[in-house]
């Protein structure tokens, strides 16, 4: 039976949940628990078919979003970071009355680079889809050195990020797979307008996969959203910048 790892832990009265991104698990997470835990009651999740959540095929946004929903407590605050942005706000858009706030990092609710909308350009994920086949550990090396490009803790950063993913099992290719899929074939621009729930855009200034080049776009299209960036901090700002990341968040919630 495939089950789906879930970790609580923090001595706050309200309930944040936490996704990851692309590849990774919830590890990542484990400098901002430190300092979130004294706030929030936190969970800790890894994504299915990622870390410690083995077992399950690739799946669809929604059904991955179906599966967290599932485990999650019943009115939560939902933070998500790169893809895990998306997968929150899709359990948003399937279950607003579950989803009390909603917070993306370093996310965007369309990745593919579209006519008059940046992001990454769609022969970069298609590039990204054929190395896996033929270079598993590379290609997932690879993505872990864009996520920290270009800010100044950079390397050291990179190195965390390899740690936390070669330190838990790897999500099997198919799993890889269905997630660029994911991140190539999922628009969820205009869904997201008719949320009326509070939510929170965090942005690494730096960020070579979510430009900044974006923020504007949502302040317009989503003018009742808050939208902050996080100057030299790539994508992965939360821990690149943890203090003014988790600051951020406790800003936001109280």
């Amino acid at each position: 039976m495939n089950q789906l790892y879930w970790q609580t832990i923090g001595q706050g009265d309200r309930d944040l949940v936490l996704l990851h991104g692309w590849g990774l698990n919830a590890e990542v997470w484990r400098y901002t628990a430190e300092r979130l835990a004294p706030h929030f009651r936190l969970h800790l999740v890894d994504l299915p078919g990622y870390g410690r959540s083995q077992g399950f095929p690739a799946m669809s946004l929604q059904q991955m979003a179906d599966v967290v929903l599932d485990a999650a407590p019943a009115r939560a605050i939902w933070l998500g970071w790169s893809l895990g942005g998306l997968v929150a706000s899709q359990a948003a858009l399937s279950a607003p009355e579950r989803v009390s706030r909603l917070i993306t990092v370093a996310s965007s609710p369309c990745f593919a680079a579209r006519e008059a909308w940046p992001g990454i350009r769609p022969e970069v994920l298609q590039g990204f889809q054929q190395q896996l086949s033929e270079d598993f550990k590379r290609t997932v090396e690879r993505f872990l050195a864009l996520q920290t490009l270009g800010s100044d803790s950079a390397r050291q950063d990179a190195r965390h990020l390899k740690a936390i993913v070669l330190g838990q099992p790897l999500p099997t290719v198919e799993v890889l797979n269905g997630g660029l899929a994911i991140l190539h074939d999922d628009d969820l621009r205009q869904a997201m307008c008719a949320l009326s729930l509070p939510i929170l855009r965090i942005y690494g200034a730096l960020d070579g996969l979510v430009p900044r080049k974006i923020v504007p776009l949502l302040d317009a299209l989503w003018p009742a959203s808050q939208s902050v960036v996080i100057e030299k901090s790539a994508h992965a700002p939360f821990i690149s910048h943890p203090d003014i990341f988790c600051q951020k968040i406790i800003d936001f919630c109280e």
